[in-house]
């Protein structure tokens, strides 16, 4: 029996993640170092196969902070990879961007924090790692700011 090949086309950003053999299913998943080049809003929508325009239809109607929510929550979503999580597990960490919010450095990112089960965080905007929360909030601080002020 001779051995034939097909080639797939690997989607920009993915990796082949498994492969069944007896419905030639192919699974893929997002490269870290992707995830981690979700750099600005423009990023974040491709990587979620929306367009500005079509984002701004979504939004079409509610206020600044409305959208930046919004936003946040669909960021915390992609680079969380599926993760959400688990308030009655007081062993899991959860991290947030830590902001300054004024004085004379103005609004900046500080730090990154992790919370317990008694959070004082949003459970939509946490993340599962301080990598994670230190790349949400120095790559998206003008989305925070929006959000928060």
């Amino acid at each position: 029996m001779q051995t034939q090949t097909a080639k797939i086309d690997v989607p920009k950003g993915y990796e082949i993640e498994s492969v069944n053999n007896a419905t030639g299913e192919v699974k893929f998943r997002p490269l870290k170092d992707a995830i981690l080049g979700i750099r600005t809003v423009e990023d974040l929508l491709i990587h979620n196969g929306l367009t500005q325009e079509q984002f701004d239809a979504q939004v079409q109607g509610l206020d600044e902070d409305e959208k930046a929510y919004r936003l946040l929550k669909l960021l915390a979503k992609t680079l969380n990879q599926g993760w959400t999580p688990d308030w009655n597990n007081d062993n899991e960490y959860k991290y947030t961007p830590w902001f300054y919010m004024g004085g004379s450095a103005g609004f900046r990112f500080d730090d990154c924090a992790s919370w317990g089960s008694d959070s004082y965080v949003g459970s939509r905007l946490c993340f599962k790692s301080s990598v994670l929360a230190e790349h949400a909030g120095k790559h998206f601080i003008e989305v925070y700011r929006k959000f928060m002020i």
